[in-house]
């Protein structure tokens, strides 16, 4: 397998992927505000119906602000990500082998050997590919042509990687 594709200087483009990046990071903070919110809610609404209830509710209405301000945390990185990244629109390239992952972007270039690959995740435009737990690089499916990326996909795949 050899793969060759270019990636255009697009100011959007670094912004998709660092997107995509911190989305798989900042997931949680999503599930830990939902049940922030819902258990002060619920004890703010519990608490009415105790005499003792009125001393209690600041701590509730913490945590639901807690939870909501937790919600809204992984939004506002994304969009700080993307308006920072728009600088860093640089033409590159991607040069996917059997062997290895070669990501070249400006005069800066790097390479992830596949065996040093845990696991590669799918987006709806991305494949993310992980060295540990830790997500390393993307690849773009838009920019390849169907060939190249079914040929992609049955090679992580036989690789057991997605």
């Amino acid at each position: 397998m050899h793969i060759r594709f270019d990636v255009p200087a697009d100011p959007a483009y670094p912004g998709r992927v660092a997107a995509a990046l911190s989305s798989v990071r900042l997931r949680r903070f999503g599930y830990i505000g939902a049940v922030l919110t819902v258990v002060g809610a619920i004890g703010l609404a519990v608490s009415r119906g105790f005499a003792w209830g009125e001393q209690i509710s600041p701590l509730w209405i913490a945590m639901v602000v807690g939870g909501l301000l937790s919600m809204l945390y992984s939004p506002w990185v994304r969009l700080r990500a993307r308006r920072r990244s728009s600088r860093y629109a640089v033409e590159g390239s991607y040069d996917i082998t059997d062997d290895n992952i070669m990501m070249r972007s400006g005069s800066e270039s790097g390479g992830i050997a596949w065996d040093g690959v845990a696991q590669v995740r799918d987006t709806p435009e991305f494949w993310i590919v992980y060295v540990g737990q830790m997500p390393a690089t993307v690849i773009p499916r838009r920019l390849m042509s169907a060939e190249d990326a079914e040929t992609l996909r049955a090679h992580m795949a036989k690789r057991g990687l997605l």
